[in-house]
């Protein structure tokens, strides 16, 4: 059976270390408990308009509230040695890793999975995979997205029905899409990801592209054209979406060279990109845009909108 955390965090402005609610759901032998959450007051009360606009959380409900090192005190027994879950853990795992750092904090320690890629690879016919519209397209109901303590049972619900609809179990999980678990521990925090498996790089499976001439389009905006993206796809695999380039008859690459037409750009990790939050692939086409060829850079929306 399947025990386990979902977690949810929001946070008061761009900062990821300015969390302003946290919530879970714990899973005991795969039912759900009755979610809970907490108020955080962030560093001053401050917020930024844009992620009030989000969540819907004001200073005015934080302003009594205490600080991350004091909530944490009553959360982290929720989660210390469990197995946590969290939709797009590239955010919610980063922004505890700041807090711990930012209040000068041991780190916790539990293993932990994305739901956000478990679904990618599970859920078919699904046109994005933020949490709101992937639980939708499942049927699943779990409250006010964004408030921390609803989408941490969405993210559980979420995770429930992907085991389910796999038939998998978290160690299936690791072995069948080759996933690597996320891990918190004292002085160490390592990111979940997906492992390419030898033989499948993107260059190797550009090349083994087998593409049947009848679903060539010469009119789409891709056709012929060289694409290449960068970052991670928000709404669907990059091979699936590779792949779909080479059906319609344009040229999938996996590197922005002088022959590149296009460049996706997708979410960027910035403990990989650094302060610039761009790829060494956005940072090449756009000195190939100085030197004056035209590379067009897309959005995955803008992508996906001219297929």
């Amino acid at each position: 059976m399947i025990n386990c955390v979902a977690l949810d965090l929001e946070t008061a402005t761009s900062v990821k270390s300015s969390i302003c609610q946290i919530g879970i759901t714990e899973v005991v032998n795969g039912v759900p408990q009755e979610s809970k959450s907490w108020f955080v007051q962030p560093e001053g009360n401050v917020y930024d308009f844009m992620n009030i606009a989000v969540h819907g959380i004001t200073p005015e409900d934080t302003k009594d509230s205490p600080s991350f090192p004091d909530v944490w005190k009553e959360v982290q027994p929720y989660l210390q040695n469990k197995i946590v879950v969290a939709h797009y853990t590239g955010f919610d795992m980063n922004a505890l890793r700041d807090a711990f750092n930012k209040y000068g904090m041991e780190y916790p320690t539990f293993d932990y999975f994305c739901t956000f890629r478990i679904a990618k690879y599970i859920v078919k016919g699904c046109y994005s995979y933020s949490l709101g519209i992937v639980c939708d397209h499942l049927g699943i109901d779990f409250g006010i997205h964004h408030r921390a303590d609803c989408d941490s049972l969405g993210c559980a619900l979420l995770l429930l029905k992907c085991l389910e609809m796999d038939g998998s179990s978290f160690d299936d999980l690791e072995a069948k899409y080759n996933f690597h678990r996320g891990k918190f521990a004292p002085s160490i925090f390592e990111a979940h990801h997906a492992i390419e498996k030898p033989g499948v790089s993107y260059n190797e499976f550009i090349k083994s592209l087998n593409i049947d001439p009848s679903t060539i389009d010469e009119s789409n905006y891709f056709f012929g054209k060289s694409v290449c993206f960068t970052g991670t796809c928000q709404y669907g695999v990059r091979k699936q979406l590779l792949q779909k380039v080479a059906e319609i008859g344009g040229i999938p690459t996996n590197d922005v060279t002088t022959k590149t037409d296009i460049l996706v750009v997708g979410q960027q990790d910035y403990r990989v990109v650094g302060d610039s939050g761009m790829s060494n692939k956005q940072k090449k086409a756009l000195k190939l845009l100085e030197k004056g060829q035209d590379i067009e850079i897309l959005s995955e929306i803008e992508f996906l909108s001219r297929l």
